[in-house]
């Protein structure tokens, strides 16, 4: 008999410790901001850009950035109008103490690369409720301010250098 028959839970591989960050935004620099459904420890509200790691070492950073983007907020980062571009930097940082069990044994820190994806207009979005539980579209330097990490309000300041023109 499995495990997971026996009550036991299944084991869940860790989580790889490379990431991306995807700052979706439109032509005019809104910037689409979805809430965690768990708010930060402190008790405020966790506002973020679309984030996630990469599913295996193989699986590449576009791939990566593709999926999350898809699996956050229903949008295809392919679709007509939609320009996914990496913007060729990486954050590194400690990963918050509440996820370290997320990872293996020893693991604290996270390399983030961050793209990002301009569409065409303010989109309505999808969201998967175990993660996140709301959406909103706002100004750039307004959308950096309501960012939780540090690191995504730096990526969102950057935005009027890697827009489109």
């Amino acid at each position: 008999m499995a495990l997971e028959q026996c009550g036991a839970p299944a084991h869940r591989p860790f989580k790889i410790p490379q990431s991306v960050l995807v700052v979706i935004h439109t032509p005019a620099l809104e910037v689409l901001l979805i809430r965690r459904a768990v708010d930060a420890p402190d008790g405020q509200a966790f506002w973020q850009s679309v984030t996630g790691s990469k599913d295996s070492l193989q699986e590449s950073w576009h791939e990566t950035a593709v999926r999350e983007v898809w699996e956050e907020t229903g949008i295809r980062a392919d679709a007509p109008g939609c320009t996914l571009r990496d913007w060729g930097l990486e954050n590194v940082y400690d990963i918050y103490p509440q996820w370290l069990h997320r990872y293996a044994p020893g693991v604290g820190r996270n390399t983030e690369h961050l793209w990002g994806l301009q569409v065409p207009a303010a989109l309505p979005v999808v969201l998967s409720p175990r993660e996140h539980q709301d959406w909103a579209w706002w100004p750039w330097r307004e959308a950096a301010d309501r960012c939780y990490s540090p690191s995504n309000a730096e990526a969102i300041l950057l935005l009027p250098q890697f827009a489109l023109p």
